[in-house]
């Protein structure tokens, strides 16, 4: 499993928004240079996560975007599955491979599967901040 820049940029488009979490909507633009992504990826990212109910968007002078539930309430799992799809290493632990029965290989891939699920979903976006927060002292 490799986690592209489409899953990295909503990711760190997530705590942008949670660390500037002050009710107020956030300019595409202040993102975009803070995270030094361009505008027309952001605009395509952003649009992913409205859809998804993860940010709202308001228009106008003072318009932006803002997280529709507290950082808490987001699990990492759940950004990254909405931007890459399936995390799962291999195409077999998602069912498709008809040699499960005999594939020697099979249950190493299925617990590395479960690790990383495990993983991504005990982690939030208040979590996250913390870890930002402690690496920048």
């Amino acid at each position: 499993m490799k986690i592209s820049t489409k899953g990295r940029y909503a990711l760190r488009i997530m705590i942008d928004l949670a660390i500037h979490n002050s009710n107020e909507y956030i300019s595409l633009k202040d993102i975009a240079n803070r995270q030094e992504i361009s505008m027309k990826y952001l605009e395509k990212i952003i649009a992913m996560l409205n859809k998804a109910g993860y940010v709202k968007s308001s228009r106008g002078n003072l318009g932006g975007y803002k997280l529709t539930k507290e950082p808490e309430e987001y699990k990492i799992g759940d950004i990254l599955r909405t931007a890459e799809g399936d995390l799962a290493p291999t195409l077999c632990v998602q069912g498709i491979c008809d040699r499960k029965d005999k594939c020697l290989t099979f249950d190493f891939w299925k617990g590395l599967d479960e690790a990383i699920e495990k993983y991504v979903d005990s982690n939030t976006l208040a979590e996250d901040i913390k870890y930002y927060y402690s690496s920048t002292l």
